[in-house]
């Protein structure tokens, strides 16, 4: 049943709703809206709307049934429309109509609901700027609209007044001063003027404004050089604005720019001061993204104010009535804006935007300061490990831009390929220098971070969105059907990965290294002695066990998990695809093509110089790491579980609690199922895979600390997930059980050995 069909069939039966939500919400589930279980059965089990006189009648439609029927009405056609109702329910959930702007996010929509592919939040395509909302175009202006404001008071804000801490009263002073120096030049001393107008401007500039002055306004000045250029006094008909031809022809010429003298000294004495004071202001009001309205007051002046002849520059008030002569350059309001946490760059959040020179700052000290002579190796890792989370983002976008613009073949290689670069470019590099180093630590390192990857995907991420958005929304459904797939992909991932360890725990020899007579020898009976043992481990390289019956059983779930992959690629993308519509909704100019940011090629350009730029932080990471393990009061498996499993995942969280933020709790939670199932259906098979190939001592054996908790999480979400709905407590419940495990790996020994 098609959802028009659905609407056309039930325009009549509604169900009443509070007076001040009267709007109906629209049928097509919106997945970016984030319509739950309870708003869509709404829709469909919606009843009539009845009087107190009327009779409660059963409807002549089976996919609808009445919501407001009393205890007399009850009858076996109410369980029946229940029925009707929970089976339509279900077909909506398998058959979705995708509303977006254009036909590329449609796509882009579609592969977040779709088996394997990542769940990406952020626009792959610049959006109408006329359609965003007020608050959105804000955050884009150029700072040169002059808007109405209720009075002086209306600019005291706590951003106003941290911007003259920060910025406005050492820019004031410089100004002050460049424009002594310009005095004592002499000819310098229009441009002198200037820099004391603008000085007293930048110590507080809201509710001023800087215009360019017009030529008939500045002609009309130059005719009375004692008068105040009062520009609210000239009205656009004056006449003496209107001089007569024979005036045009007998004024001077006015001289150019380029070949005044005061230009140059300006240029050579007062330009270069100003240039390294408003860069520096710039830098650090972008680095604080919220006072970006500071850096584009810089950025402006900077190119575009303090290169027009001082003559043509006016300061007044915002106030003031304007001729048409003038035009406005510059007119802040507010130094800061709480909104721009949503500002993008090409499509890329300013955030990641403003970590990618880590990346370089890493590469940099890492590779030229080998020795440590001008930072610690505590340093390199915090800030190579930190790089990280900016490539992971462009790692992401370029993947969702590939996919949204590519057929299902090639967006599911994409993702296959590059969906867990980031994770599996660190352990690679973490065993190869292991290998080298005979280090069996960071094979354990490995192992824990794998581990650290599975609880935090399985716990933390559905955790932490299930808290926020139910915080925001109280109460969210999703489809435990769908919920249900993914526990049962997970339990078949978590057997399978840990299969070999149940099996060596069955069948193989315990060894230990040392073992004392707890009596210390003096026992009279040699039956009763307790000993007790230490590093105690299964024998199985030393044996036939494990050449025989565990490594064929390692390769064997090493096949079978991939394969298990590709079949939920081939079910979603190809044979089953028509379980999704896309529906285009939005403009008509829409459909006849979208501005992507980035290209197919372009993207994959990106990608490639991502993974190239991801595996020198990984490699100087994993060089620098070994400084951290070797901390005395902090376990070799925290710092694994925590920074190295979860600083990657950073831009998949932010997705996550994003789509709980829109009510979109069912993708939330596919976040954590998506990233837990690549790691144990992809990335370690492949790097049981790379150990065939390149024996780097890789062993499919996990100890007893990762198997329970691994299996025990897979438990409790699947508890969690069985009702179908999610609030702030159960949020708080997955986290804590987190934050327990974290703290039973914080007090662990490190391993033997390391």
């Amino acid at each position: 049943m098609s959802l028009s069909s659905t609407q056309s069939q039930d325009t009549t039966s509604r169900r009443r709703r509070p007076a001040e939500n009267t709007e109906d919400p629209p049928w097509e589930p919106d997945p970016q809206a984030g319509y739950g279980h309870e708003q869509i059965h709404d829709q469909l089990c919606g009843g009539q709307q009845f009087n107190s006189t009327d009779s409660c009648a059963p409807s002549t439609h089976h996919s609808v049934c009445p919501a407001l029927c009393t205890t007399t009405c009850m009858s076996a056609h109410t369980c029946v429309s229940h029925i009707a109702c929970d089976n339509s329910w279900e077909e909506i959930q398998n058959k979705r109509t995708i509303r977006a702007e254009n036909e590329v996010e449609a796509n882009k929509v579609v592969n977040n609901y779709r088996f394997g592919f990542r769940k990406w939040k952020s626009h792959v395509t610049e959006r109408p700027f006329e359609d965003r909302s007020e608050v959105v175009k804000e955050l884009y202006s150029e700072l040169n609209l002059i808007k109405p404001h209720s009075g002086p008071g209306h600019f005291i804000t706590c951003g106003n007044v941290v911007y003259v801490l920060l910025f406005g009263w050492w820019v004031s002073l410089t100004y002050f001063l460049v424009g002594m120096l310009m005095f004592i030049t002499i000819t310098g001393v229009p441009y002198g003027k200037l820099c004391w107008k603008l000085s007293y401007y930048f110590l507080w500039p809201f509710g001023k404004s800087i215009h360019k002055i017009g030529n008939t306004l500045r002609r009309c000045c130059d005719q009375a050089p004692d008068c105040e250029c009062d520009t609210d006094r000239v009205e656009d008909d004056s006449p003496v604005l209107l001089p007569s031809p024979t005036e045009v022809l007998g004024q001077p010429v006015r001289t150019s720019y380029w070949c005044c003298f005061s230009t140059y000294v300006w240029l050579l004495l007062g330009y270069p001061p100003l240039v390294l004071i408003h860069s520096l202001a710039c830098f650090f009001s972008w680095i604080l993204i919220f006072t970006i309205p500071v850096s584009k007051m810089n950025a402006r002046t900077l190119g575009v104010i303090l290169l027009l002849p001082p003559e043509d520059v006016f300061v007044s008030t915002c106030s003031e009535r304007k001729s048409s002569e003038t035009r406005a350059l510059l007119c802040c309001y507010h130094a800061a804006n709480w909104y721009y946490y949503k500002y993008t760059v090409d499509g890329i959040n300013v955030f990641a935007v403003n970590l990618l020179p880590l990346v370089i700052v890493a590469i940099v000290i890492g590779y030229i300061d080998r020795d440590n002579r001008y930072t610690s190796s505590d340093v390199k890792f915090a800030i190579a490990i930190s790089s990280i989370i900016p490539l992971s983002y462009y790692i992401g976008m370029g993947i969702a831009s590939i996919s949204a613009q590519s057929n299902f073949a090639v967006g599911a290689v994409v993702n296959a390929t590059f969906g867990s670069i980031t994770e599996l470019t660190f352990y690679i590099t973490a065993l190869l220098r292991g290998h080298q180093a005979a280090n069996p630590c960071l094979q354990e390192v490995v192992k824990t971070a794998l581990t650290g990857t599975l609880l935090g995907c399985i716990l933390f991420i559905p955790g932490i969105c299930m808290i926020i958005g139910g915080l925001k929304h109280s109460e969210q459904r999703f489809n435990s059907r769908s919920a249900g797939v993914s526990a049962a992909l997970l339990f078949i991932s978590v057997g399978g990965v840990f299969a070999p360890t149940l099996f060596s725990k069955a069948y193989g020899n315990l060894v230990c290294d040392t073992c004392t007579s707890s009596t210390g020898g003096n026992s009279t009976s040699s039956s009763s002695e307790r000993f007790i043992c230490h590093n105690c481990h299964y024998d199985l390289n030393n044996s036939t066990l494990f050449n025989s019956h565990v490594e064929p059983l390692v390769y064997t779930v090493s096949v079978l998990l991939p394969l298990a992959y590709i079949t939920g690629l081939i079910f979603t993308l190809k044979t089953h695809s028509y379980i999704y519509n896309i529906h285009v909704g939005g403009p008509v100019t829409a459909h006849h093509g979208a501005v992507v940011h980035w290209s197919r090629w372009r993207s994959l350009l990106i990608l490639i110089m991502a993974t190239v730029l991801m595996s020198a932080c990984a490699d100087l990471a994993t060089e620098h790491i070994q400084p951290i393990l070797n901390q005395p009061n902090i376990s070799q498996y925290f710092i694994a579980v925590t920074v190295v499993a979860m600083v990657p995942e950073i831009p998949e969280i932010v997705n996550g609690i994003q789509f709980a933020l829109q009510n979109n709790i069912s993708l939330s939670l596919e976040v954590g199922s998506c990233i837990a199932v690549q790691v144990c259906m992809l990335q370690i098979p492949i790097l049981v895979l790379f150990s065939v190939f390149y024996d780097v001592g890789f062993v499919l054996l996990f100890n007893d600390m990762h198997l329970c908790a691994s299996i025990f999480s897979v438990i409790l979400v699947n508890y969690i997930f069985m009702d179908g709905k999610s609030d702030y407590f159960q949020g708080t419940a997955l986290v804590v059980v987190y934050l327990i495990l974290l703290a039973l790996y914080y007090f662990a020994p490190s391993p033997a050995g390391c």
